[in-house]
């Protein structure tokens, strides 16, 4: 990506990353997030607005786009930098307590979503070359294939999609 040359990813092949990453640390602090917090396929899953759900978040989106879903790694890491970005959102901007996390699996296409007690809309921004934040929505329309923002009585639910084969 522009701008992030010579910055280590969370996926990334650097030493350090590498050395600490291990599926089966992932699957089971993902199981542990499912067992505490809930399957948000089943239902919504409420999480702290904190900074640190958005690590839970992801691990819940592992597990079901790789693990419950069985889509490819690529799909699975896209999925999860694009939850990551939402959630983010969420607690950054929101002053809630709590936000919500809901993963569909439909015909053709996965649907994640993302709600919140704020109305207040997201905005998609120019992304300069040089820009340290603000390029999250900018994945997002970037990765996913359609995303929204649903607004509610109470609040807003911020989605994307991506398609994926049927089996």
């Amino acid at each position: 990506m522009a701008g992030l040359e010579g910055i280590e990813q969370p996926w990334g092949r650097g030493r350090t990353t590498a050395a600490r990453w291990s599926p089966a640390v992932e699957d089971e602090q993902g199981l542990k997030a499912l067992e505490t917090y809930g399957n948000p396929t089943e239902k919504e899953v409420s999480l702290p607005s904190r900074p640190e759900s958005a690590a839970v978040a992801r691990r819940l989106a592992q597990m079901v786009v790789l693990r419950q879903w069985g889509l490819t790694p690529r799909m699975t890491e896209d999925a999860v930098l694009l939850v990551s970005e939402l959630v983010g959102n969420a607690v950054r901007h929101t002053g809630a307590l709590v936000f919500h996390l809901r993963m569909r699996r439909l015909r053709g296409r996965i649907r994640i979503e993302v709600r919140d007690p704020s109305r207040g809309l997201p905005c998609l921004m120019p992304v300069q070359e040089l820009d340290v934040s603000g390029r999250g929505l900018f994945l997002v329309d970037k990765l996913a294939d359609r995303w929204g923002v649903d607004l509610l009585p109470r609040g807003k639910t911020t989605w994307f999609e991506m398609r994926v084969a049927d089996r």
